[in-house]
Order: structure tokens, then C-alpha cells, then sequence
């Protein structure tokens, strides 16, 4: 590691990021945007009339690597405690603040990284059941196919879709990949003991699971076939997202993760954010709201261990992140290699009385997102709305593919030099145990969000003037106009698809 630790040594604190908009710290740091204008309520409309015109982009002359590496549950803050990602990636590269998962939970979100499209049009709404998992998505017309047949390999290693595995899935090998290294259900929850569908033969390892993915990961990036040709990778790494084995110190009544033995009490006493939305319902959520849960006493020490172990094991991810961008750099390759850092979903452990994922609310819906690379500007932060369909359709676009599905998703690469841009984007959640009842349907424009869940009640927060969504502006008369216009993008693009899903931007100044 002590070549890690050298290039590591840039390491500055995220908040110091050049241009920043945010907190981590940022959640109040939004009134730069155009709805600052506008937040006592008055009858200007959210969305102008006058889209931006797209930047001129030019597409790559030779092919680059493209590495994609995701975390399983990793909230945007979570970067706070990632000194070799900041120093690695978004110091030399760009960092989306505004970057959200559309439906903020794990398959759908990694459905929309395999498609270039929201979840309605995917269909895998859900983590099982039959509008969920493994078994209800259609795994042909996707990115590495389409990577495949613009001249790419196509490599994979870590966790897949949930439920990859059961039910006699675990042979599988989905089309598209040319080396497929998956951990199989339900050992893939199991930080010590992974098993590994390695082309279609099975290793089970007895190692910390993070280091497990790192190595298969590095190992692809050393093969000598790699200066054959192009290479798209996705690895997916599952920390730090709640498994086991559990252990004596783990909360009795809160699922937790586990960290590599050398980061166990490595954050010993690490509070929970001290931020207003913490264990607050906001005023007039609905009574269908996930945030009208309590935690007493014993409930909040229990969050305030999970969040700690969380971090915990962060610290392995992080070390991992610089291993790639040193063996990249070993390997002559790393000039020529597009690096996209990003989660599957936001998380909160308490905000809004919340203890995951899933819903509406920043918190839960923000992923980080970091692009290094040739052609991206290096020590930029960009609050430009995008979710994760568009990371998706954006390398098919630097790849040079033909996408073998309708995308819903634009390609942001034109975007990364230009000022920051507002942008609609559908939102939706369904009953996680089978898919077939939605939760809420909603719209997030800037700094607006609005949503209507299944009974028909309404939320509606403007980051601008309630920078941590605790009072709901669905019910004040004098936000009507607001309320009527964001109802009408919801209903709008509930089932858009392809053109005729929101693309345009918008100038966020």
C-alpha cells in the first residue's frame, strides 16, 4: 500500500472542492439557483420557458477504457470519509452533486445502469417478488451488449441484481459480458465468505469481500488481453450495504454492515449527522409516509452504531478505489481510462425517520457521482440535475454504441464544461415485496421535489427556502401555482419513454 499512500497524499477535505455547491455540508447552499427567485411562493412558472442550447460535443477519435465502479447503499455523504476517492477522482476529475437514483433502491437503480432507462420501462420496479430481482429483468438489449458489438470486452465482477443466484439462477451468465465474475445470493451478503460464479465455474472465498472484488478487478484490468482491445468494466462492490456474519457488538434490532477487520472501532464513538431533518417528520407529511416512523432511545443508539460501522466499512472501499486508479496507472493505461465513480442509491440512517432508502427525500435519493478522465474538466463540482439512466446512455454515447433499447437517458458528457443546469426528473417507488403497487410518483426540478403517493396525498419542498425538506408546502395556498405545475410534469412523463421523456436543461442561475 505504500504506493497507494503516495498517491493519495493530494488528499483535501470535500468541502474544499473548487466551485462547490455543497456540504458535504451543501444542503443550504442552493439559494444560487434560479428558484432562489421565486421561493416566497409567487406565480412564475419552476420550469422556463427556454431551454438551454446543448454544448457541442466532440466524440472520443479512439475508443477509451471505461471503469464504472458502484457501492451498494452509498450516500453522496459517505464521500466525507473517502480521502483516496477525493484525492483520485474528484480531485482530478468532476463530482455531480445533483446527481440522483430516480427510484432510490437497489434494482431498479442498477436495472437503469444495465439500460439507459427509468424504471417504469425496465419493469423491475422492485428487489424480488415478480416485478423484481434477478428473475424479472430482461437482460438482452442492454449496455454491454451494445458495448460488445462497438468493439468492447465487456467485464464484470461483484454483486449483480438481487437474487442473482437463487432459485437454480446461479450458473447463469447473462448475455453481453465477456468475463463475468459474480457473487451469488445469498452469499453475497456474506463479508467473509463470497461465492464466485467465475464464467460459469463456482469459488467460494474465504476473505473479506471487498478485497475479494478488488482483486478479481485488478487482476482483469493486468490481463495481457486488455491491450487487444477496449474495455468497459462495471465493478460492484457491496460494502456498505447491511450483511453479516453478525458479531457481538452489532445492534440487536438494526441490520448493519461489516467492516474489514482492520476498520472494526476504527470509528468508535462517531456520532450521527447533527442536522434538522434527523428523526424529524416533516410538518404535514401525509399519514402514508415512510417518516412518520418513531425511534426512541434505544432506537436511535442502535442507528448511531450502524452508521458508525457503515463508515467502518467504507475505509476497505476506499483503499480498493486507489488500488484501481494504481493499477491503471501501472499498467499504462490510465490516461486512456474514463473512471465513474457512483451508488445505486442515496441512504439515511434517521433522516426524516428514516432508517434506509427508497423514498423521496435528498437524503435517500442522492448518489455520488464522480468522472475522471480524458476530455473531463479535473477539480470541478457541477450541480447539474441527472439521474442514473443518463450514466448509463452517456458511455454508450462516449463508446461510440448503438443502445439496443429506447433511452431514456441523455448523454452528459456535452454538459460537464458548461454552467450548472436544472433538469426534470421522474420519480418513483413501488412496494418493495412484489412491485405491483406503486408508492408515490413525483417530479424533481431543480430545486423543487414533488411527490403524490398511492392515496393521493402530496408533498412538495423547494431546497431553496427549506434546505433540509422539513416543512411540506402542499397544503399553503399561496404555493397552488406550484403545486399545480409540478403535478402536471409528475402526471406528464409518469410513463414517458425515450424522446418523449424530459432531456432538456435548463440554467440553474
Amino acid at each position: 500500500m505504500a504506493a497507494v499512500a503516495v498517491l493519495a497524499s493530494s488528499s483535501f477535505a470535500l468541502g474544499a472542492m473548487p466551485d462547490s455547491t455543497g456540504p458535504l455540508g451543501s444542503l443550504g447552499t442552493l439559494a444560487g439557483s434560479a428558484f432562489a427567485r421565486v421561493a416566497d411562493g409567487s406565480s412564475e412558472s419552476v420550469v422556463p420557458s427556454t431551454p438551454t442550447k446543448t454544448p457541442d460535443w466532440e466524440p472520443y477519435s479512439t475508443k477509451p477504457n471505461i471503469l464504472m465502479i458502484t457501492a451498494d447503499d452509498l450516500a453522496y455523504e459517505d464521500l466525507e470519509f473517502m480521502p483516496h476517492t477525493r484525492s483520485l477522482l474528484a480531485a482530478q476529475g468532476t463530482s455531480m452533486t445533483e446527481a440522483i437514483a430516480p427510484t432510490p433502491i437497489c434494482v431498479p437503480a442498477r436495472a437503469s445502469l444495465l439500460t439507459g432507462q427509468y424504471s417504469h420501462n425496465h419493469h423491475t420496479v422492485t428487489i424480488n417478488g415478480e416485478r423484481g430481482g434477478y428473475e424479472s429483468m430482461d437482460h438482452t438489449g442492454t449496455l454491454p451488449e451494445a458495448l460488445q458489438e462497438a468493439g468492447y470486452d465487456t467485464l464484470f465482477a461483484g454483486k449483480y441484481l438481487n437474487g442473482y443466484g437463487l432459485r437454480g439462477t446461479a450458473k447463469d451468465v447473462p448475455p453481453g459480458w465477456t468475463d463475468w465474475r459474480a457473487t451469488t445470493d445469498m452469499s453475497t451478503y456474506n463479508f467473509v465468505r463470497p461465492r464466485i460464479n467465475h464464467n460459469g465455474e463456482f469459488t467460494t472465498y474465504n476473505r473479506y469481500t471487498t478485497y475479494v472484488m478488488r482483486d478479481q478487478a485488478n487482476e482483469m484490468i493486468s490481463a495481457p488481453e486488455r491491450a487487444d482491445k477496449p474495455w468497459y468494466m462495471w465493478l460492484n462492490y457491496v460494502a456498505p450495504h447491511h450483511g453479516g456474519p453478525g458479531e457481538k457488538d452489532d445492534p440487536e434490532g438494526t441490520s448493519t454492515t461489516r467492516p474489514a477487520d482492520e476498520d472494526k472501532h476504527s470509528f468508535d464513538g462517531l456520532e450521527l449527522p447533527d442536522l434538522p431533518y434527523m428523526f424529524r417528520t416533516p410538518t404535514d407529511a401525509p399519514r402514508i409516509s415512510a417518516s412518520r416512523k418513531f425511534f426512541d432511545e434505544q432506537g436511535r443508539a442502535e442507528l448511531r452504531i450502524a452508521h458508525e460501522q457503515r463508515v467502518e466499512a467504507v475505509q476497505a472501499l476506499d483503499r480498493a478505489v486507489a488500488s484501481h486508479v494504481l493499477r491503471l496507472q501501472e499498467t499504462g493505461q490510465l490516461d486512456n481510462t474514463i473512471i465513474i465513480f457512483s451508488s445505486d442509491n442515496g441512504y439515511t440512517t434517521g433522516g426524516h425517520n428514516i432508517n434506509g432508502k427508497l423514498m423521496h427525500y435528498r437524503e435517500t435519493q442522492r448518489i455520488p457521482l464522480i468522472l475522471r478522465g480524458p476530455g473531463i474538466p479535473a477539480g470541478r463540482t457541477l450541480a447539474t440535475g441527472v439521474g442514473n439512466p443518463d450514466i448509463a446512455t452517456t458511455v454508450m454515447a462516449v463508446a461510440g454504441a448503438e443502445p439496443g433499447r429506447t433511452q431514456d437517458g441523455v448523454n452528459i458528457m456535452p454538459w460537464l464544461t458548461a454552467p450548472a443546469q436544472n433538469r426534470v426528473i421522474p420519480l418513483s417507488a413501488w412496494r418493495v415485496n412484489d412491485g405491483h403497487k406503486q408508492i408515490y410518483s413525483g417530479i424533481r426540478f431543480g430545486d423543487w421535489t414533488y411527490a403524490r403517493f398511492s392515496d393521493g396525498s402530496e408533498e412538495l419542498y423547494n431546497l431553496a427556502e427549506d434546505p433540509y425538506q422539513i416543512h411540506s408546502l402542499a397544503l399553503l395556498y399561496e404555493y397552488g401555482d406550484k403545486l399545480a405545475e409540478l403535478r402536471a410534469l409528475s402526471d406528464r412523463y409518469a410513463d414517458c419513454a425515450g424522446d418523449t421523456c424530459p432531456k432538456e436543461f435548463y440554467p440553474a442561475d
